[in-house]
């Protein structure tokens, strides 16, 4: 069985354990856990840090567990939040729950036959269980004095807004969570980002109270870029794993725009691929960092993880067509978005359908008048769906508009106008 404490550390996905006896346990097959609060009705790519330290726990040989917090949902996980948490409706949960499930169904390999996937919701055991039952049987076995003593809790108390009981009571909640899947599966390491430290250390020091045998964890670092902004989000927003909520192209682009100090780290961090092709990555980025090839790959590999060949395709395809190469295989939907930032015109059909090109390019704002779209064309600076138009007299065809709503004009290489059909 591979080391997989090595393989952490080597990842850059390795920050601290629970206990150093640890590395003997892992040295034969073993239950692992992580767990996703469904804050959202998808994952955010920070949380690729977790499902590949659990995909590296599998292919070392180990089984793994993703939890998804469909009860602990309805509280929020406090830990490295200033604030408390909006609390979501029972119906946002369930959506984000299944929202959450199909990232991760797509991410864990459940084909495996040597080492398991499952997943499962902590809502099918919590749900279930009395209050007065839950403090009595688990409750008891908590201190406060370590409670307080937390760092996602102690940080909070000496802040202005404080902290309520419904957030305190989290750690409890976790700490039954693995309890509950040591007894139901034998699961005995937790595994979690830095700020999960103190719900980890609960649930282990949970099960060596009741059942006298002694569980793991084992942390990695939190993921930020060489400006100590956290990893995860561009201009403010999010980036999704759904590509409902991010597209395919920003998703790709997120990754192709890592700045050069810290492509190779996240090479190791968010890629299977090899170290020693990383380090050759990195003399390549030394020799010509103009020629991007690092980021090149990271953003190839990760697209292709996160959506598959078909969606890596698309991803390239859009880019290329920011460079003015073909549209072919784009649907009006991606234009958009790659477009997003273009101005644009609404027209009805009936003045574009059978209209010269003249015409319609006036019509959008592209050029000023009929006179200097002909002067355009004639010139050849002008395209059609980044098809250059040479006749004056050619007109509209069905063809011409992309899946029946889109017309992306183009004068010279960076004044673009789209056209929305109506």
């Amino acid at each position: 069985m591979n080391d997989i404490i090595e393989t952490l550390k080597a990842r850059l996905l390795f920050e601290d354990v629970t206990s150093p006896d640890i590395h003997d346990c892992l040295k034969s097959q073993r239950t692992v856990y992580a767990g996703f609060d469904p804050s959202s009705d998808s994952l955010g790519v920070g949380n690729l840090v977790t499902i590949l330290a659990l995909a590296h726990f599998q292919r070392c040989g180990h089984r793994i567990i993703a939890l998804i917090g469909g009860a602990t949902g309805m509280i929020g996980d406090p830990s490295g939040k200033s604030s408390e948490r909006a609390l979501l409706s029972a119906g946002e949960i369930e959506k984000n729950t299944a929202g959450i499930k199909r990232d991760l169904s797509r991410l864990l390999d459940f084909e495996s036959t040597t080492a398991t996937v499952r997943l499962v919701n902590n809502a099918d055991w919590l749900g279930s269980i009395s209050v007065l039952d839950f403090l009595r049987d688990t409750g008891k076995h908590f201190r406060m004095g370590a409670m307080l003593g937390k760092e996602s809790v102690r940080g909070r108390m000496e802040s202005e807004e404080g902290m309520s009981f419904t957030e305190f009571s989290y750690q409890i909640l976790q700490a039954y969570d693995f309890l509950h899947l040591y007894d139901g599966d034998g699961c005995n390491v937790q595994i979690g980002g830095s700020d999960q430290w103190g719900n980890i250390t609960a649930g282990v020091d949970l099960i060596r109270k009741l059942r006298g045998v002694e569980a793991y964890g084992l942390t990695f670092p939190l993921v930020c870029d060489a400006a100590g902004v956290k990893f995860g989000k561009t201009e403010g927003n999010t980036v999704f794993l759904s590509s409902e909520k991010t597209s395919v192209y920003d998703f790709y682009q997120f990754f192709f725009r890592v700045e050069d100090a810290d492509v190779i780290r996240f090479l190791k961090i968010f890629t299977f691929v090899p170290v020693e092709e990383i380090d050759a990555l990195a003399g390549s980025l030394k020799a010509a960092p103009e020629k991007r090839e690092a980021q090149k790959r990271l953003a190839e590999e990760v697209t292709r993880m996160v959506h598959g060949e078909e969606g890596l395709g698309i991803a390239q395809r859009t880019s290329a067509v920011l460079f003015g190469e073909s549209m072919e295989g784009l649907h009006a939907d991606d234009l958009r978005s790659i477009f997003a930032d273009a101005p644009s015109t609404e027209l009805a059909a009936d003045r574009v359908l059978g209209a010269d090109w003249p015409a319609v390019a006036a019509a959008s704002g592209l050029c000023k008048s009929k006179g200097e779209a002909r002067r355009l064309i004639q010139s050849g600076g002008f395209y059609v769906n980044n098809r250059r138009i040479e006749a004056v007299d050619a007109s509209v065809t069905d063809s011409d508009i992309i899946d029946g709503s889109i017309i992306v004009l183009r004068s010279g290489k960076k004044n673009i106008r789209l056209v929305k059909i109506a």
